[in-house]
């Protein structure tokens, strides 16, 4: 019998993050979360066996959902809208047209996490040539717009860090595979993904075996990039 989401597990704390271990979207929340101090229980789960009661609290059936005594509210970006608005420090710029501008920018950071999903996913050489080179794009665009660093906004971390965060672990791993060029000529970018690997809050937001679980997720895709860590066949 599906349950309804008053069924959900709940925790001793007034936050509860559902999450999945490697979902980025999740990271961004836990990534506020952190920044702000706040308490909170996170629960992990299997996204390829979804619970009932998470169907119930998800309408579209993804992670993050940040449970408030009780009370769901899903999608990252709202999710991260919802933390700066009820507890302090403001990550978002206090000026409206610059904060309006910041929330652009979290959603350029959307952009090019599907545009990962499809440098994963790319059935073929040619294709994975062709998002490296859309990643490599989107990359320049930002390289455009930051300023001496060390985070988006300058001295001051706010929520499109906690957005690229993220976006730039998964490079952690493709490095390891092979140099694909996604960071050529952007040398804030490159300076950027350097302060944010290590923010406190960002190291925190996954746990200690991300990598490998990555790694074994890629594998998994039959993708090309897969193809390249799959061990060459014994002769």
């Amino acid at each position: 019998m599906t349950q309804s989401h008053s069924a959900a597990p709940l925790g001793s704390s007034r936050l509860t993050l559902i999450s999945h271990a490697l979902c980025p979207y999740v990271q961004r929340a836990a990534i506020v979360l952190a920044e702000k101090g706040v308490p909170f229980e996170r629960m992990d789960i299997d996204l390829a066996a979804k619970p009932g009661w998470f169907l119930e609290i998800s309408p579209l059936g993804k992670t993050p959902v940040l449970l408030v005594r009780g009370e769901p509210i899903f999608e990252s970006a709202v999710i991260c809208e919802y933390l700066d608005e009820t507890e302090p420090p403001r990550l978002h710029p206090g000026d409206p047209l610059e904060r309006a501008r910041h929330r652009g920018w979290v959603e350029f950071g959307s952009h090019i996490l599907n545009t990962i999903w499809a440098f994963y996913t790319a059935p073929d050489e040619r294709h994975l040539a062709a998002k490296a080179a859309d990643l490599h794009a989107s990359f320049q665009q930002v390289e455009r717009v930051l300023p001496g660093g060390p985070y988006f906004a300058g001295a001051r971390f706010c929520i499109v860090d906690a957005v690229f965060g993220p976006v730039f672990r998964y490079f952690d791993v493709f490095d390891e595979i092979d140099d694909f060029g996604v960071f050529a000529g952007a040398p804030r970018v490159a300076a950027w993904r350097v302060a944010l690997a290590r923010r406190p809050s960002v190291k925190a937001a996954v746990r200690a075996e991300y990598p490998q679980l990555l790694r074994k997720f890629l594998v998994e895709r039959n993708s090309a990039l897969s193809r390249r860590m799959e061990p060459a066949p014994v002769a």
